[in-house]
């Protein structure tokens, strides 16, 4: 069922009350595993907290102490699944200030993915404020270099009962994650499987959606491609079958030879940020780039013919990602030699240079935090 943005009761800014932990990590302990935090293994001290009920609409605005939650066992995210989230980065500059990319657009997807699993809208003003907010308080965290802190807004639906219906109370949270370089010694061409047995999502359905019951179903055929020897899966349209769709969790494009790109396009597949930011740039620098329809079997076609010069993927953990071997039951084929392309790197890097500020932001997407 579908929720009208006036259901929902809620301000559109909270003034947050700051509370640090009085158990900080020391200064030493912080920086051995800022070392080598890996990806989603470390975090921060602190949290940021927002809770909605149908009584106060959104209230209780804090940042505090990381601790678990305490959930009854008749928790509606428990047995109904209304949960979603989303994923973006703050980058420490060279001058030791810190920037955010493009976070109002998160702000403006997750408000919409809440509309479409029937749970409160957050106001994107108070979801990038609790971002900032944490961001502040644990400005420590962001490692140098190619390192950022990686930033998990997510919210859940708490009320406690059991039918089926869209839950009255929610919380909303942000936890972070210090995070090193996606890629060691560089980003290496990935492998991929195509999924023939398993689809992600159809038409009407929460394809577009950050949920984390897309990921779920994502799971069986990514443990499929790790069995067959490769990086990521790709899914395939759940009607004919033949499209490509998307990675496991990131967009894919596709590099012509007349310089060219293409990407499937917007409907059942999440509406990726970093897609939209590389649509952006090619464009403006003259790319023709369409959003269209395009099946495995003119992949492997056109990867023979030479007609396709690269493939990658994209999305906020890996900025770029090239794809060099695509994998399937009916044969595998190689890209570009297997080797990293131009065009991917070229990309890859321009992205990287406008987050980290070392290079001008025409579009107005970095927010400096401090």
């Amino acid at each position: 069922m579908g929720v009208s943005l006036d259901t929902f009761n809620g301000a559109t800014s909270l003034t947050f009350d700051v509370q640090p932990t009085a158990s900080p990590t020391p200064a030493t302990a912080r920086e051995a595993k800022l070392a080598d935090p890996g990806f989603g293994r470390v975090f921060t001290d602190h949290m940021a907290v927002v809770r909605y009920n149908h009584a106060n609409g959104w209230h209780g605005a804090r940042v505090e102490s990381r601790a678990s939650f305490p959930l009854d066992p008749a928790t509606a995210v428990l047995h109904y699944a209304q949960e979603i989230f989303e994923g973006l980065k703050a980058y420490k500059r060279d001058d030791g200030g810190v920037n955010l990319f493009r976070p109002d657009a998160n702000a403006k997807r997750f408000r919409n993915s809440a509309e479409r699993m029937a749970m409160a809208p957050l106001p994107e003003p108070l979801f990038i404020e609790a971002i900032e907010q944490l961001v502040r308080l644990d400005r420590d965290w962001i490692p140098g270099g190619e390192g950022s802190l990686y930033l998990r807004p997510f919210m859940i639906a708490n009320e406690v009962f059991l039918g089926v219906k869209p839950s009255a109370e929610y919380i909303f949270a942000v936890i972070a994650s210090p995070v090193g370089s996606y890629f060691k010694g560089g980003p290496a061409p990935v492998s991929i499987w195509v999924s023939e047995n398993y689809t992600r999502a159809a038409v009407g359905g929460t394809g577009a959606v950050k949920c984390g019951g897309n990921y779920a179903a994502s799971l069986r055929a990514q443990a499929e491609a790790i069995g067959r020897g490769c990086d990521q899966v790709v899914f395939l349209d759940a009607i004919e079958r033949r499209y490509i769709e998307e990675l496991g969790g990131m967009n894919v494009f596709f590099v012509f030879d007349d310089g060219s790109l293409s990407t499937p396009p917007l409907g059942t597949i999440l509406p990726g940020i970093t897609r939209d930011s590389i649509i952006t740039l090619a464009r403006e620098s003259g790319t023709p780039v369409r959003e269209e329809p395009y099946t495995i079997d003119q992949w492997r076609a056109d990867a023979a013919s030479g007609r396709l010069r690269e493939a990658f993927a994209c999305g906020t953990a890996a900025v770029v990602s090239p794809i060099g071997k695509v994998c399937s039951a009916h044969g595998d084929f190689i890209i570009n030699g297997g080797a990293a392309g131009p065009v991917a790197m070229g990309f890859r890097k321009k992205l990287v240079d406008i987050q980290y500020g070392r290079a001008a932001d025409p579009h107005h997407w970095t927010r400096k935090v401090l």
